[in-house]
């Protein structure tokens, strides 16, 4: 059972339990089960009855429910995206990494939407130069992406533990010093390929807001011009080296 759904159940039977100290409490509403007071068993009768319920189904539900997962190769758009960063918590090398993209994802979502917003405003959607813009976009989207799916893979394919326990058996000098730092050196790699592919991202929100400003510029583009364009050539350079990155 996952963090997310022991909360959910905590906070449901803890709910339950406040509702009836509200009901049955002599300081607040103070329901009494007493032959004289009709109305008063009824509603205590009926508190506990519906305590009873939300308490069995409540739980029962959360209990039996099926964590849908996002597989990496599934991954296909901002939704996947942040499903599949929140499954890979649990690694503390890399916690603080996925929060970062996970940010990342959602600055990408926002920076998105303005370009087309202001695109959308400045040209016709069917003009040539709106399409460049538009492949453009979708094409540092996609490696923005397959950047994340690699950062992913990397970190499913990590063993911390054995990470961990290489820490303590340098500290421990069980081995050699040559067979520690080889494997020390691979796990390092994991690490530094995250790191650089999380600032490969960031470089494309670096990119996004300057190709934003220099649309906001403009009223009127011909196709050269876009082509000549100092952030749009960034941009397909970065999408060419993406090709033959990893």
């Amino acid at each position: 059972m996952d963090a997310k759904n022991i909360l959910k159940i905590a906070g449901l039977n803890i709910g339950i339990a406040l509702f009836n100290i509200i009901l049955f409490s002599p300081g607040l509403m103070n329901i009494r089960f007493d032959t004289s007071d009709a109305l008063g068993t009824a509603l205590g009768c009926t508190a506990i009855f519906l305590s009873l319920s939300f308490f069995i189904y409540g739980n029962y539900k959360l209990l039996t429910q099926k964590v849908s997962t996002v597989r990496i190769d599934e991954i296909n758009n901002y939704e996947d995206c942040i499903a599949a960063l929140n499954q890979s918590y649990g690694k503390k090398t890399f916690d603080n990494n996925i929060t970062t993209i996970i940010e990342q994802v959602e600055h990408l979502k926002k920076k998105k939407k303005k370009i087309f917003d202001l695109l959308s405003q400045k040209f016709d959607v069917i003009d040539e130069v709106y399409e460049k813009f538009k492949t453009t976009i979708f094409d540092v989207e996609y490696v923005f992406f397959a950047n994340i799916k690699s950062i992913l893979n990397k970190i499913n394919a990590f063993d911390e533990e054995d990470y961990e326990r290489m820490h303590n058996l340098f500290a421990q000098k069980k081995f050699s010093t040559e067979i520690i730092t080889s494997k020390m050196n691979i796990y390092n790699e994991y690490i530094s390929f995250v790191k650089n592919a999380i600032e490969d991202n960031e470089e494309i929100l670096l990119k996004l807001d300057a190709l934003l400003l220099e649309i906001s510029k403009f009223d009127t583009l011909e196709i050269g011009e876009i082509d000549n364009m100092k952030e749009i050539k960034e941009m397909d350079e970065l999408i060419r080296k993406s090709r033959y990155y990893r």
